[in-house]
């Protein structure tokens, strides 16, 4: 499937990927912010056929896409810069938009809208502020436990797009 088919679908119940605004439009989050999904912007780093997973402090043993919330008026490249710099120690090089997910929030447990970027790194990723861990993964290793953003929607957009192996 192209990047432009996934970018333009439109499914939108929870745990679907949706059609997304432009890359470079602010994520505004207000007062009303519990009726709306939670926005996170997130990483896939590929290499090597395999992908760049971390975990948290508040919950180690679930693995996540490096990134995180939007402060207010960011863009999401913006918050995609400042989350890899303050949980990784590393900057995007030629981000791209992948997809749009929406699913349920692994720690939250709320509705959110998942805005992904494919990026390469500046340098290797360390785990620092509210991470715990930083590790490569093909998907299919035994005992994962990934957030279900991850599992059920970003792992196999990856695999339809030969990022990682099947």
């Amino acid at each position: 499937m192209s990047r432009s088919a996934d970018r333009g679908r439109g499914r939108t119940p929870a745990g679907r990927i949706g059609p997304m605004a432009r890359e470079d439009e602010a994520v505004s989050r207000g007062p009303d912010e519990g009726q709306r999904p939670l926005a996170v912007v997130t990483a896939v780093v590929v290499r090597e056929g395999r992908l760049l997973v971390v975990g948290k402090k508040a919950a180690p043993d679930v693995l996540y896409l490096p990134g995180g919330k939007p402060e207010p008026g960011e863009t999401p490249l913006e918050t995609l810069a400042r989350e890899l710099d303050e949980e990784l120690g590393v900057a995007p090089l030629e981000p791209r938009f992948l997809a749009a997910v929406e699913a349920v929030a692994a720690l939250e447990g709320v509705p959110m809208r998942l805005t992904v970027f494919e990026a390469r790194l500046d340098g290797e990723p360390r785990p620092a502020a509210e991470l715990a861990a930083a590790r490569w993964i093909t998907g299919r290793e035994d005992g994962l436990r990934l957030s279900p953003a991850l599992r059920d929607h970003v792992l196999p957009l990856l695999r339809r797009r030969g990022l990682l192996p099947p």
